[in-house]
């Protein structure tokens, strides 16, 4: 039997999500594109715009490729932050065959 949770493909967030941040995050999902993903953010501490926008742009790219994309063991800041700037968790995030 295969292990699909193994065969997800994931990395961490960085503490500060500014715009120094910005085009490594962009960087890390173009890499991981294709595949369903986990997105660990227990140790993010800033959320900036920049990043953000990065965020938004993975979320829409995983929905139409009809890949998951999760964010796990989100720190209270990460939500915080997200909130801030208007956004929540379950709207970066897409399940399987979810189209925006």
């Amino acid at each position: 039997m295969i292990d699909l949770d193994a065969m997800q493909e994931g990395f961490d967030l960085p503490a500060a999500l500014d715009m120094q941040a910005a085009s490594a995050l962009l960087e890390k999902f173009l890499a991981a594109r294709g595949a369903d993903l986990r997105v660990g953010a227990a140790d993010v501490q800033r959320v900036g715009g920049q990043c953000l926008q990065v965020l938004l742009a993975a979320q829409a790219a995983w929905a139409a490729d009809g890949n998951v994309l999760s964010f796990e063991g989100s720190s209270a800041e990460f939500a915080a932050g997200l909130e801030t700037l208007g956004v929540s968790i379950e709207a970066i995030s897409c399940q399987k065959g979810s189209k925006s």
